[in-house]
């Protein structure tokens, strides 16, 4: 059976204006440029300041511009999904915000939450609506107000985390040399253990208990994340490369989760892949959850050919890990 391959064909993203820099951090809590930088890489994050903005704005955002780009309405899209962990609302989903704010009046959506592997969960799924033959445009968000779940006065947390979104849009081909070729995703839920939002759901509902203790801020153990993301999403890459026959060299773009500066380059050492195909912006906007790998295909689009070989890579909350491999088609 002729099997159709979902091919990205545009992409986009969005970050905030305004810029919380490590100097302001200094001044908010017990902190240091020089701390920052040595076990994070991150210089600047960008923060969504506006009142009455949220994660939906910064996806419509994205998706208008995709929208744009490629030329055609929002009343042709079929589907979209968010991945996010700070929906504007418990409900209805971001993705029905989205599609309200960007004209997408045909489409079903929903929200995916994987935690900063959301946006390959969700690429992965959309990747199987395209596949089906039943669906034309798909568009997948990667989006996260970070800033709405930390807490500034714990510098664990504080200095990592940004906001911002970033989109793309699937189309099938029949070109069965283009588009995603390959993914891995994987789960272990004893990480809730490490990292998580202690209150705010079924289990701890918010209460003024749960407000005065600020467990509706992100909780991480640093140590224990930083080991479990460097094992696996390294392994998970390497696993992937392997499955498709493909080394290091093969490779023309490294476009990982940006969590973490050293976590990315014990990836990079991994696959064997090099310094110069990564692409890195964590110093510019820190972690931005399920933003991060959209934005950075839209920052490098410009160097991106038709025919170059990605690998997509990311660990996040929960545990969530996994890794996809595309290839560009236009």
């Amino acid at each position: 059976m002729y099997t159709l391959r979902a091919s990205i064909t545009s992409v986009a993203a969005y970050v905030p204006p305004h810029k919380l820099t490590n100097a302001m951090l200094e001044n908010m809590v017990d902190t240091s440029d020089e701390w920052i930088v040595s076990r994070t890489g991150i210089h600047e994050r960008r923060i969504l300041k506006e009142k009455n903005l949220a994660t939906s704005d910064m996806g419509a955002e994205a998706v208008n511009e995709i929208l744009v780009k490629r030329g055609i309405k929002g009343s042709e899209i079929d589907l979209l999904i968010c991945a996010t962990v700070t929906p504007d609302m418990p409900f209805p989903a971001t993705a029905n915000l989205i599609c309200h704010k960007s004209g997408l009046i045909n489409a079903f959506s929903y929200d995916l939450g994987a935690a900063c592997s959301g946006f390959l969960f969700a690429l992965e799924t959309g990747r199987r609506f395209v596949e089906s033959g039943q669906y034309k445009k798909v568009i997948v968000v990667g989006a996260d107000t970070m800033s709405s779940i930390i807490d500034y006065s714990d510098r664990n947390t504080c200095i990592i985390f940004g906001d911002g979104a970033g989109a793309v849009l699937l189309e099938p081909s029949e070109d069965q040399s283009l588009g995603i070729q390959d993914s891995i995703l994987k789960t272990d839920g004893s990480g809730v253990e490490y990292l998580r939002q202690k209150a705010g759901g079924s289990l701890q509902p918010a209460s003024k208990e749960t407000v005065d203790k600020k467990m509706h801020c992100v909780y991480q153990e640093g140590k224990h994340v930083f080991k479990f993301a460097v094992s696996n999403m390294a392994s998970v890459c390497s696993e992937i490369l392997e499955n498709n026959n493909l080394s290091g060299d093969d490779v023309d773009w490294l476009v990982p989760h940006q969590a973490n500066l050293r976590i990315i380059e014990a990836t990079r050492k991994r696959a064997n892949i090099a310094p110069e195909k990564v692409m890195i912006n964590i110093h510019k906007y820190g972690n931005t959850t399920a933003g991060t790998i959209p934005i950075c295909l839209a920052e490098w689009e410009s160097k991106l050919k038709k025919g170059d070989k990605l690998i997509l890579t990311s660990f996040g909350g929960g545990f969530t890990w996994g890794s996809t491999y595309l290839v560009w088609a236009y």
